[in-house]
């Protein structure tokens, strides 16, 4: 059975409100929700626990704190196999500048999303960072000129 069928319409409202805003407090989200807070408690519990909820955060402004030069680039590894793949995921997981990886079908291997202050940042961390991975083929650098739609919840 699809996870997804687990959840009644009052879970899934629990969840898109969350998304809304995920400070809400039990008595809040109870009363968006039209239940107590008990029961909204032990479902919110269970969501968390079965892993719908992976966790919360606070979404930063990058422009305002000098990160917001956003650039997608494409890697193709020299080889791959499961090694190599793996490798490649540890180190990738410790470069702070690297918000989001991806492994991607198509003519690369990843899909990478890094967010630095600049151009000139950006061409030392190719040369510095990216530039020391052994398995790395080849890149493309795509540079974001205007973001014109960002969501960071899903539609359910």
């Amino acid at each position: 059975m699809d996870m997804i069928e687990k959840l009644d319409h009052v879970d899934l409202q629990i969840l898109r409100t969350l998304q809304g805003n995920a400070r809400l407090t039990i008595k809040e989200l109870a009363s968006q929700v039209s239940l107590s807070s008990t029961p909204v408690f032990e479902r919110l519990k269970r969501l968390e626990s079965n892993g719908y909820i992976k966790k919360y955060i606070a979404v930063l402004d990058a422009e305002k704190l000098n990160q917001g030069f956003v650039v997608f680039c494409n890697v193709k590894l020299s080889r791959m196999n499961r090694e190599i793949a793996e490798e490649f995921k540890r180190v990738i997981r410790g470069i702070p500048e690297v918000t989001e990886c991806y492994n991607i079908s198509g003519s690369y291997d990843y899909l990478l999303k890094i967010h630095v202050p600049n151009m000139k940042y950006y061409q030392e961390f190719l040369l510095n960072v990216l530039g020391t991975i052994g398995s790395l083929g080849s890149l493309e650098s795509m540079f974001v000129m205007d973001e014109v739609k960002c969501e960071y919840g899903i539609h359910i």
